[in-house]
């Protein structure tokens, strides 16, 4: 399909479509997320549907075969976009060496081996990038068939773009919002059921952020959760063993929260800015703690081999 002019242009179900049998796993979903993190950016009719018009599909296409053939991360892909958009040039051929090797050297370092004393000391064992290292490969080359099913495959690569995301930047720096994405959106793009997409709203760790007649309508970040949540049920946990991790980050940004409170009654008014700031330095630092914490108790129980084999048990809770 074509746009022959620029009179005519593709609805975003029009685009989906035609691009499906080059990216069979491309969804909506996907090409929503692409503009919320400022890599397209159709035009909008009054009533706010997308208008993708020639230049619009040749620049999509352009994205995903970046991801696809040459696996570069969102974040050099958005770079190389920022500079054609800039000086008009043409969009740029891929050097498919020099890019793999940067996307390797950036994103996808390997962690030591467990046998070594400390095996961890390196490897930040919280960030949201770990689900995303068996996408590594070793050298340039397409994709294989792999057996492992496309709700897994699709699962996986969102994991990895969050990690693209998560890799620069501080760690409140808020995902741009989304027009909202619907329970099966949700499900196709992350990879779980309807009944797991369910229990997660039930368990807390999403919520719809607004209404479309009886649909509740999820912001971006749900999609994310929902790939991590994805990652713990192909290693067996189910969706109430993760309330845990909603409920500590609440309670540390509670903390966080009386901290600042408390600098602010010492050292006068604040402005917004420095609060921030704080708050920023704040949860850099419990990162970073939590990580030290973690990666002893995983160490001492890999030294001892003392796992358990009754399972993952919700805390406070029997299961």
């Amino acid at each position: 399909m074509n746009v022959d002019s620029e009179s005519a242009h593709l609805s975003i179900g029009d685009v989906l479509n035609h691009l499906s049998n080059e990216f069979p796993d491309v969804t909506i979903s996907k090409i929503r997320f692409l503009e919320s993190q400022g890599l397209i950016a159709p035009e909008r009719t009054p009533s706010g549907y997308r208008k993708f018009y020639e230049s619009d599909l040749v620049r999509l296409r352009w994205i995903l075969l970046q991801q696809k053939d040459n696996f570069l991360p969102l974040k050099v892909i958005k770079d190389r976009l920022h500079e054609h958009d800039r000086d008009g040039s043409p969009l740029p051929d891929a050097d498919v060496g020099e890019q793999h090797d940067l996307h390797a050297a950036t994103f996808f370092d390997e962690a030591p081996a467990i046998s070594e004393p400390n095996a961890l000391a390196d490897a930040d064992i919280l960030a949201v990038e770990a689900p995303a290292k068996k996408q590594r490969r070793k050298t340039p080359q397409k994709k294989a068939a792999s057996p492992i099913s496309e709700k897994t495959s699709k699962s996986s690569r969102l994991r990895g773009e969050q990690m693209e995301l998560d890799s620069k930047g501080d760690a409140l720096t808020p995902e741009p919002e989304g027009n909202g994405l619907t329970r099966s959106e949700i499900a196709d793009a992350s990879g779980l059921t309807m009944e797991q997409v369910i229990e997660m709203e039930a368990c807390g760790l999403i919520k719809p952020a607004g209404q479309m007649g009886s649909e509740g309508l999820f912001e971006d970040d749900a999609l994310v959760i929902a790939a991590l949540v994805a990652g713990f049920i192909e290693n067996g946990a189910e969706p109430r063993h993760l309330r845990m991790y909603r409920n500590f980050a609440e309670r540390e940004a509670q903390f966080y929260e009386q901290m600042v409170a408390g600098s602010q009654r010492q050292a006068g008014t604040e402005s917004r800015i420095a609060r921030r700031d704080k708050v920023v330095e704040l949860a850099s630092l419990g990162r970073s703690l939590r990580t030290v914490y973690l990666r002893r108790s995983l160490d001492e129980i890999l030294r001892t081999n003392t796992f358990s084999e009754e399972g993952p048990k919700v805390l406070g809770e029997s299961v």
